[in-house]
C-alpha cells in the first residue's frame, strides 16, 4: 500500500483508492487474499478493497465475519472437493461481465488467493478481455495453522524445506513426490487433505515412512470453533475420520505442537469478543 508524508503532522495518510477505471473503459478487478477466516489477520489493504468494491465475488470458505464488512453486492460461488462446486468457466465469465458493466470487482478467495486458488485461469480470462487486475496478498492457512500450534514450517537442524501439498487436483486425489516426502527431511503442510487422508498415508507408508512421524491436523484455523488434532502417520486417517471434521483443515506431515500450544492458545482465548472486532481503515491510523 502506498502512503504519502504530512509533513506538518507527521502522519501517513491513504494513498489514491484501490480500485480505479480512470485508464479503462471497463471496471477493474482485485483478487484478494481474505486469509485463514480471523477477520483481525485481514491485510488493511484487503479491508479497503472490500469497502471500496461494488461486486464481491467470493469463496465458499470465506467467513461470515470477513463478508460483512463488504459494501457491495456480495456473489457466492463456493467450490468444496468432491462436492457440490461452480463451474470455473461460469465464475471466469461473472468476473468479466461484470468489470465490463463497470463495476469494481473484487474476487475474494480464503487464504492467499495466489496458493491453490486457481488464479492464473482468473487472470487469463480477464487479459483476454483486456480487463485491468490486481493481486492483494492474505495470510495463507498455513501460516494461519503452525502459528496455532507454536511452531514454524522452518526450523535450523529438524528441516531445510518446507512444501505447500494440495490433496486433490482437477483429476481426483493428487499425487506428489512420495519417495522425497517418506523420507522426512521436511514439513508439509497439506491443503484438501482430509478427504485424500487413506490416500496419502497409504503412499507415504508404501514409499517406507516411519509411521510415527508426527501429524497434525488443524481444521478452521484461527477462527473461534478451532481445533487441533494430533497423530502419527499410522493413525492419520482414522482419526481424521473419527473427529467429523466439516470445516477447512490443514494437516502438517512432520510436525506436532509445541507443549506450550495449549497456554498460548488459552492465552488469546481469554481476550473478549468484542475486543476482537476488525478494525476500520480510519481506527488504522
Amino acid at each position: 500500500m502506498k502512503f504519502k508524508s504530512n509533513k506538518r503532522t507527521g502522519s501517513a495518510q491513504m494513498a489514491k483508492p484501490l480500485i480505479s477505471n480512470a485508464r479503462s473503459q471497463y471496471g477493474s478487478v482485485l483478487f484478494v487474499g481474505a486469509g485463514p477466516g480471523d477477520p483481525d489477520l485481514l491485510t488493511i489493504k484487503a479491508l479497503r478493497a472490500l469497502q471500496e468494491a461494488d461486486v464481491v465475488i467470493h469463496d465458499r470458505l470465506i467467513s461470515a465475519e470477513i463478508l460483512a464488512i463488504a459494501r457491495g453486492e456480495r456473489i457466492d460461488v463456493g467450490k468444496e472437493g468432491f462436492g457440490p462446486s461452480t463451474a470455473q468457466e461460469v465464475i471466469n465469465s461473472l468476473i468479466v461481465r461484470h468489470a465490463r458493466s463497470g463495476a469494481n470487482v473484487v474476487r475474494l478467495k480464503s487464504g492467499d488467493c495466489t496458493v491453490f486458488g486457481r488464479l492464473d485461469e482468473e487472470i487469463d480470462a480477464l487479459s483476454a478481455a483486456r480487463i485491468d487486475w490486481q493481486i492483494v496478498p492474505g495470510i495463507t492457512s498455513a501460516s494461519a495453522a503452525v502459528a496455532s500450534i507454536g511452531q514454524s514450517l522452518t526450523k535450523r537442524g529438524r528441516n531445510r524445506s518446507v512444501r505447500f501439498l494440495t490433496g486433490h487436483d482437477m483429476k481426483g486425489f493428487a499425487d506428489h513426490d512420495w519417495k522425497a516426502l517418506a523420507q522426512g527431511s521436511e514439513v508439509a503442510a497439506i491443503y484438501m487433505g482430509k478427504r485424500a487422508a487413506r490416500f496419502i498415508q497409504g503412499r507415504l507408508m508404501m514409499h517406507g515412512a516411519d509411521r510415527t512421524t508426527p501429524v497434525t491436523v488443524v481444521e478452521n484455523a484461527s477462527r473461534v470453533d478451532e481445533r487441533i488434532i494430533t497423530t502419527t502417520l499410522a493413525e492419520m486417517e482414522p482419526s481424521i475420520r473419527a473427529a467429523q471434521m466439516d470445516g477447512p483443515a490443514l494437516v502438517f506431515l512432520g510436525l506436532a505442537p509445541r507443549n506450550v500450544g495449549a497456554m498460548h492458545r488459552q492465552n488469546i482465548d481469554v481476550i473478549p469478543t468484542q475486543y476482537r472486532q476488525p478494525i476500520s481503515v480510519q481506527e488504522a491510523f
